[in-house]
């Protein structure tokens, strides 16, 4: 009770340790290679008094020059900076290395002193959204956003990972190494279910930062939605896909007719045969209870990103996230000078991620309009230099790929008597641990699906009705004739409901 009379008679001090303060400069004065010891820990700002605060500037100026750090050089350049006598003088100095013997326990007093630091900053965090919290005038989202951003800042200030001997580093990447020799495909990654892909990439690997970038109506949506249906659907491996474009009903839809192998246009107006009735029917059982997860939230700040990721991964053990697209999201809370900060700032957080969670992450991309501008095959296949908005995602991906379809720019031909309808590339064009080059894909427009080049469709002649033979259904199928139509009570979908709303 005399505790919190005393608090409320005469106030909080903010946390602090000004004697340990004290004791970290004095070490650092006296010791040779001190700093080098509290240089990861420490910054100006983390010290509470503003002489001790320009003392340690002073040490860190002369330490990144590599001149020696005694009371005089410390004295010497606090001089030469103009602030002395704000420091406290040549007797404060003196003051200093006097009331240490040794550097003994520095690093641990090092860690008060940051610790001290970062509960006044999460006082500061808290005194100023509480104010705007109370502001009526403030929209609740936005001052949420803020807390968010300013909350993984300080997180990240307080996230330091030590290093590690080779000894266990060497014994897990022999494991990683004995699992892919076991795996009858030789992967060590995880699959995304096309072939050639696969063995440039080894499958996509846990850390990795993945780009998949494109111009629009290249299909950027369609090929990881058709590489989710290979590792979620087929694999039945958990994947997380968050559409910052795409509402989650559109995306099922879309999954339904790549799974179901009815065309887009049909399921959009409800004009089905009988057949495609049964064959709905019988496909989409494939979809239920798939490990899935869909997140629509429009405006998706990297910050909410990586709450959620976490839970994902946590509760429902995701492999990999599937990002459409990066230059939608946002990294409110922070302020920027323009807008390519903010997205180096996103795609630094997503790589900064994929190493937290160890899974890989697949962010869609733009690129900008120089593809257009460009003549030929070779002028519109996608570079580097087309990424949009920031050259940080080039430095930040592991792997950029870029989709290309020439068909799309009426050519037909790849300059070698190859026959490129309904053909897409995807052009490997960083690999950061492996190689580069293309693999071809089949693209199929009407299902809104890339497939591997020996999976089989028969294309019916005018009246028939199609064969599908996919190698990637693993469950047989069905060819559905005139004959083949089952009666009306046979199938839960023999006549067509009555609201199917499909929006591509």
């Amino acid at each position: 009770m005399a505790g919190a009379r005393q608090s409320d008679e005469y106030g909080r001090l903010q946390p602090q340790a000004p004697d340990l303060e004290k004791a970290v400069l004095g070490a650092l004065m006296i010791e040779k290679d001190a700093y080098s010891v509290v240089s990861e820990i420490l910054r100006p700002e983390s010290f509470y008094e503003q002489r001790n605060q320009l003392v340690y500037r002073a040490v860190s100026s002369l330490a990144l020059a590599s001149q020696p750090i005694d009371m005089l050089t410390v004295s010497d350049k606090l001089n030469s900076m103009g602030v002395l006598e704000e420091a406290g003088g040549k007797p404060y100095i003196v003051e200093l290395t006097s009331g240490v013997a040794s550097s003994a326990h520095l690093e641990y007093h090092a860690h008060i002193v940051a610790q001290k630091h970062l509960a006044r900053e999460l006082i500061t965090f808290a005194s100023n959204i509480e104010g705007k919290a109370f502001d009526e005038t403030n929209d609740i989202d936005e001052v949420m956003n803020e807390a968010e951003g300013r909350l993984f800042e300080l997180a990240q200030q307080n996230t330091k990972k030590d290093y590690t001997q080779i000894n266990p580093v060497i014994n897990e990447a022999y494991e990683m190494l004995r699992i892919a020799a076991a795996r009858p495909e030789g992967l060590s990654g995880l699959a995304s279910g096309f072939h050639d892909l696969d063995k440039i990439t080894s499958g996509w690997q846990n850390s990795d930062l993945i780009i998949i970038a494109a111009r629009p109506a290249m299909g950027k949506t369609a090929f990881v939605l058709s590489m989710a249906k290979n590792i979620a659907v087929n694999a039945r491996m958990p994947v997380a896909m968050f559409s910052l474009e795409m509402s989650n009903v559109q995306l099922v839809n879309r999954m339904i007719v790549n799974v179901c192998e009815i065309a887009g246009d049909k399921i959009k107006s409800g004009q089905l045969a009988p057949y495609e009735w049964q064959q709905l029917d019988t496909r989409i059982r494939n979809l239920y209870d798939a490990p899935l997860f869909i997140d629509d939230t429009p405006q998706l700040s990297v910050f909410e990103l990586r709450t959620k990721a976490r839970r994902l991964v946590r509760e429902h053990g995701v492999k990999v996230i599937i990002i459409d697209y990066l230059q939608l999201m946002n990294a409110s809370g922070m302020s920027y000078g323009n807008r390519q900060e903010e997205v180096s700032t996103i795609s630094r957080s997503l790589k900064g991620l994929a190493k937290e969670l160890n899974i890989p992450i697949i962010a869609l991309s733009q690129l900008n309009r120089g593809v257009e501008s460009r003549e030929g095959n070779e002028g519109k296949r996608p570079q580097l230099s087309d990424l949009r908005e920031s050259g940080a995602i080039e430095q930040d991906a592991d792997i950029v790929c870029f989709i290309h379809r020439p068909e799309y720019y009426k050519i037909y031909d790849d300059g070698h008597g190859n026959d490129m309808h309904g053909i897409a590339e995807i052009i490997i064009a960083k690999h950061r641990n492996g190689a580069v080059g293309d693999v071809k894909l089949r693209f199929r427009s009407e299902f809104a699906r890339f497939q591997n080049r020996d999976e089989d469709f028969v294309v019916p002649a005018p009246g028939e009705h199609p064969t599908i033979r996919s190698k990637v259904n693993r469950k047989p199928t069905t060819s559905f004739g005139a004959s083949d139509v089952p009666p009306a009570g046979d199938t839960p979908f023999a006549s067509p409901p009555p609201n199917i709303d499909v929006p591509f």
